[in-house]
């Protein structure tokens, strides 16, 4: 039996009014590591946890594989910070590629979290916060349980998808992405791929259900439209909630 699950805290796009931005929450070993954390992140894992009887909370996550600074994968990060800070005593960690960390606290948080009226005239910057984790293509970086291995998405911002090991089984994740044919091969050799589909700079559905039969079976469908029509594509989507072995 896998000792490898993912629970799906949310499976829609920037845009959906029906779901939350995609989130993924994966066990091994008892442990969790979310790939990406947009906001409200606790409220999400409650959610996901009520719905499938699987308990998890920001004090059991090993890390964050972040795969880009685009909000609906990001903007939880000050929430998680300050959570881990204030309530937890500790620094979160967040594991990503230096390209995508590169304006996280620049660019991204430094304008809700840099300031504290107790330190001034000495601002916070991001190691009071966060632990950082640099990821590289072509290498797996350990990460409690976890192996991260990362390659670069066709995205307007720097992105990077994933094939993560844990419990013996492999998780691929293709993050925002064009649709681009050697991503999909690389992602294959996980024994569950799950993938986004959309429009404009997103990957159509229609590619994806034009991959052979044995590929798209063990494909799931996330960061999706509320009006993508899913039906007759012979490929799963991920539900909001969802518990799934790997």
């Amino acid at each position: 039996m896998s000792d490898l699950h993912v629970l799906a805290l949310g499976v829609g796009d920037a845009f959906s009014a029906e779901h939350y931005s995609t989130c993924l929450a994966l066990r091994a070993e008892g442990r969790w590591l979310l790939v990406d954390c947009p906001h409200p992140i606790r409220k999400m894992m409650r959610d996901a946890s009520v719905r499938s009887g699987v308990p998890v909370d920001l004090d059991e996550v090993e890390a964050v594989a972040l795969t880009h600074l685009h909000a609906d994968h990001s903007s939880g990060l000050e929430g998680l910070g300050y959570f881990s800070h204030f309530v937890l005593g500790r620094r979160a960690r967040i594991a990503a590629h230096p390209d995508v960390a590169r304006r996280l606290w620049d660019g991204h948080l430094a304008a809700g979290m840099e300031h504290d009226p107790r330190r001034e005239p000495t601002a916070r910057n991001l190691d009071d916060f966060f632990e950082m984790i640099p990821l590289t293509e072509g290498a797996a970086v350990r990460v409690g349980p976890f192996e991260i291995e990362c390659r670069r998405t066709r995205h307007p911002v720097p992105t990077t998808a994933f094939r993560i090991r844990g419990g013996g089984r492999c998780v691929g994740c293709s993050a925002d992405t064009e649709f681009d044919p050697e991503l999909v091969d690389w992602l294959a050799d996980a024994d569950l791929v799950i993938h986004e589909a959309g429009f404009g700079i997103h990957t159509p559905l229609e590619r994806l259900s034009a991959l052979p039969p044995a590929l798209r079976a063990k494909l799931r469908l996330a960061h999706f439209p509320d009006h993508l029509e899913l039906t007759g594509s012979g490929i799963a989507p991920l539900e909001q909630g969802g518990w799934y072995p790997v």
